[in-house]
């Protein structure tokens, strides 16, 4: 008997359809080029998978374990880590004006196809740690706590995009890090892009995500009748 996938699941592969997709795209798009220039877009989408595969098996544990256990907290803090990469890619817009190709409008398609299966992922993935914190914790915690996940993912966006920082650096460089963050917290006058950047990257990233949390909230009581918030 076929086995029905779970609600998940079909997430999951939907996500993969749409990567398989922007894949297609790229490939399509070089050969009528003849010219790799946006290699690095794939590239980037494997990092904006990542986040997703890790609250993959941080669920997992959390079936067994408590989230304090040492291997569950260290699943997140890895997910805290790479969660920015999902969303970093929507300044990827910027490397549009690089170089001239063939077809402009085509590179817009393959872009926005690029970025828009990016952000899914990262809110597919802020959303089941979202579900999560809900059975531990109040609405307003929940909401607090990801709240500031958010602001924290527009802050490390600023980061990659302008200071060229990124998530590894984290580990291989958390002195140069601590420092030019500290610049520009000490001399934020100094520094308007960091205002900029943020709260925009903020406002986009909250609004966005408000709207995916309603409408799995809708998807959840027509699917559960009797889930209540």
């Amino acid at each position: 008997m076929r086995r029905h996938l779970s609600p998940r699941e079909r997430v999951v592969a939907s996500l993969i359809g749409l990567t398989t997709v922007s894949m297609v795209l790229f490939l399509a798009g070089a050969a009528a080029n003849h010219s790799l220039e946006f290699y690095y877009m794939p590239w980037n989408l494997f990092l904006a998978w990542l986040p997703l595969l890790v609250v993959v098996f941080l669920l997992r544990r959390l079936r067994r374990q408590s989230w304090s256990s040492w291997i569950s907290l260290g699943l997140t803090l890895v997910w805290l880590l790479l969660v920015p990469n999902s969303f970093y890619m929507i300044s990827d817009f910027v490397h549009l004006q690089d170089v001239v190709r063939h077809n402009l409008l085509y590179d817009v398609v393959m872009f926005t196809s690029f970025i828009f299966t990016a952000a899914l992922l990262g809110f597919s993935s802020l959303y089941m740690v979202h579900v999560e914190l809900r059975k531990r914790v109040s609405l307003r915690v929940s909401s607090v706590l990801i709240t500031t996940i958010i602001f924290l993912c527009s802050f490390a966006i600023y980061l990659g995009r302008d200071l060229r920082w990124n998530s590894w650096d984290v580990l291989v460089n958390p002195a140069g890090i601590l420092f030019d963050v500290s610049d520009h917290l000490i001399h934020p006058l100094a520094h308007g892009d960091m205002f900029t950047t943020t709260v925009s990257f903020f406002v986009l990233l909250s609004s966005l995500y408000l709207v995916g949390w309603q409408l799995g909230e809708v998807t959840r009581e027509l699917e559960y009748p009797r889930y209540r918030r």
